[in-house]
């Protein structure tokens, strides 16, 4: 396992070099979010996903959230209804995850669905924008509570990912929002640190 700082904005070009070239050969990346650590892929591959899922011991039936840099990545995998357009343009970046339907079939994904975000975290939008959209699951094996270091995440899971990006200790605290679009009303599926209704200032 390759393990590199990301800190500053300047650790982000060695990041976007190394994590492209795990990336292309199904590797997986474990890096910092607004929250807690995750498990990265590239949600297009069945190398990737399946190597997530093992490293997770996660149950093949449950789909992988995925992170975007911008809208030109999340529109690559996911259809955003025209009703939601605005809402999200203004929402986003923040720690809120919303289920869509699939442009075409992915490996993360599970019955035409894509759970999908923009993150808050600068240096994190920066390497997706280089690398491509990544999965983003907690990066602890499946029941335990997710981590905020480096160092816990590889404890809990059952192998070690290929590159590991050490920020030190996130914040923590709640997972993010998730919200089904897929259906007439928004549902919310897991309340989490934003709320779904509260006005955002951000656009992306």
């Amino acid at each position: 396992m390759i393990r590199l700082p990301f800190v500053e904005p300047s650790d982000v070009a060695e990041a976007v070099a190394t994590g492209i070239a795990v990336v292309a050969r199904g590797g997986v990346i474990l890096l910092p979010t607004e929250s807690f650590y995750g498990l990265g892929c590239d949600p297009r591959s069945e190398a990737g996903v399946a190597r997530v899922f093992s490293i997770k011991d996660r149950p093949p039936e449950l789909s992988l959230p995925v992170l975007c840099a911008d809208w030109q990545q999340l529109e690559s995998l996911v259809v955003v209804p025209g009703s939601y357009r605005t809402k999200l343009s203004r929402l986003w970046p923040a720690a809120v995850t919303v289920v869509l339907p699939t442009v075409v079939d992915l490996p993360a994904a599970r019955c035409s669905t894509l759970a999908v975000r923009i993150p808050e975290h600068a240096e994190l939008r920066a390497l997706l924008y280089r690398v491509g959209p990544l999965t983003g699951t907690s990066a602890n094996r499946h029941g335990d509570p997710p981590v905020t270091t480096v160092d816990r995440a590889l404890a809990s899971l059952t192998e070690a990912p290929d590159l590991a990006l050490d920020a030190g200790a996130t914040v923590g605290g709640e997972a993010s929002t998730l919200v089904d679009l897929c259906r007439d009303e928004p549902e919310i599926l897991r309340p989490g640190a934003r709320t779904w209704e509260e006005p955002y200032p951000n656009s992306c």
